[in-house]
């Protein structure tokens, strides 16, 4: 097995000949916080205020055909998404951050359903903010 990384205990990226979970598309955003005060007669000043909360989107693509239960994965995920949790992100051994992250937002599709409503692959968009 080739672990990828996770995201505390509830996902762990992994590679292996039973089993692929990886996600694609990360984008990370890191910005600051600035005020611009209004001068009579001039040109506005502007005032660093710190560091913004940093924020991580990502896709996870679902498949049984990879030895993933998407339902279950689905519904572990919402239940972090609604319940306020917050995990440490972490790709190749390092940290992502310096903080934790909490699931701001989840999107899912759901791609293949077969007979009885078994979903067999989807992929759901997360976006990650910093828990401070």
């Amino acid at each position: 097995m080739a672990l990828v990384g996770n995201l505390g205990s509830l996902i762990t990226f992994e590679v292996s000949s039973n089993k692929v979970l990886t996600f694609s598309g990360m984008n990370r955003k890191v910005s600051g916080r600035w005020a611009e005060h209004q001068v009579i007669g001039g040109k506005a000043e502007a005032e660093f205020l710190g560091p913004d909360l940093q924020e991580v989107s990502m896709s996870i693509y679902l498949s049984s055909m990879h030895g993933i239960r998407p339902r279950k994965t689905l519904e572990r995920i919402q239940e972090a998404a609604e319940s306020g949790d917050y995990f440490t992100f972490v790709i190749g051994g390092k940290k992502v951050g310096s903080k934790k992250w909490r699931i701001t937002s989840v999107s899912e599709t759901w791609d293949n359903i077969i007979k009885n409503g078994d979903l067999v692959s989807a992929k759901v968009s997360l976006t990650l903010r910093e828990y401070v």
